[in-house]
């Protein structure tokens, strides 16, 4: 095997991804930095650095699935959010940068430091596990209908070293009976079932049942957010991720339903992201 550098490594596995991947060069470097086991300085002040045989082979094999259209967070088996790594797999979604914003929007209500919140739908555990790392005396409570996905949280829980985060097998409120929060957060399917995007990018090799609702995506935002009353202490918050278009009707739901001081947050695009409701009780 003809031996490379990490420049041209770089070159090959870009011009290999360009026809599949918007993001090319990105994915490139993030396939090589897995392979290497090193920081993306490395890869520039090293360029002429020859790889391993070894390194060769499973590079090569990266670059051949990413071109196939495999998430790269797939391939290397993680992904950054809040800052924090998160093992990730095929069983659930793949943390979003804009989900972030859900997070800060959290942090900054008018909350003490030792509520209770519930995460609905946690997936990767992402929200649930970023939230209880930036606030320690939080007792958080995350849940998930999909085993396979309560399982994965449980491992980056521990893997992030934070205990006291409860992960629980739920369909929504169903292992939270006669339970009460002061927060309640959830990004749940919001797509609606037809949506074309559905074919495109990342999303084709995530589950269906994490991406798409019924009634053109607000069957699970509304079923939360009727049912998220009988568990919401007086004063508390309900959180809610959705799609760009959905922010209105979300909103005249909320007020529809009795809650109060009803806003939504936007994200990094400057499009609609979340939206919250105070609950008066």
């Amino acid at each position: 095997m003809t031996k490379l550098n990490i420049a041209e490594a770089l070159q090959w596995a870009s011009s290999m991804l360009a026809a599949s991947s918007e993001s090319a060069h990105a994915d490139a470097e993030a396939l090589l930095l897995h392979c290497l086991g090193k920081s993306r300085s490395f890869l520039y002040t090293w360029p002429e650095r020859n790889l391993s045989a070894e390194q060769h082979k499973q590079f090569t094999q990266m670059v051949l699935r990413r071109s196939q259209g495999v998430p790269v967070a797939h391939i290397v088996g993680e992904r950054e959010f809040w800052s924090l790594p998160f093992i990730v797999n095929e069983s659930t979604l793949i943390p979003r940068p804009d989900t972030e914003i859900l997070v800060e929007t959290a942090l900054n209500l008018p909350l003490s430091d030792d509520i209770a919140v519930l995460d609905l739908g946690t997936g990767t555990g992402a929200i649930a596990l970023a939230l209880a790392h930036e606030r320690q005396g939080w007792k958080v409570t995350a849940v998930d209908k999909v085993e396979a996905a309560v399982e994965l949280a449980c491992a980056n829980r521990d893997n992030l070293k934070l205990p006291q985060v409860e992960i629980l097998q739920s369909d929504w409120f169903s292992a939270v009976q006669g339970r009460k929060f002061q927060l309640i957060v959830s990004n749940p399917p919001y797509i609606e079932e037809d949506d074309e995007h559905l074919e495109m990018g990342d999303v084709r090799f995530e589950p269906r049942s994490a991406l798409t609702a019924a009634d053109q995506g607000f069957a699970d935002l509304f079923h939360i957010a009727a049912h998220a009353r009988e568990h919401l202490l007086p004063g508390g918050y309900l959180l809610l991720e959705h799609g760009y278009a959905q922010a209105v009707n979300l909103r005249e739901k909320l007020a529809e339903l009795g809650y109060q001081q009803v806003a939504t947050v936007r994200d990094f695009g400057s499009n609609d992201r979340c939206t919250l409701g105070f609950w008066p009780g």
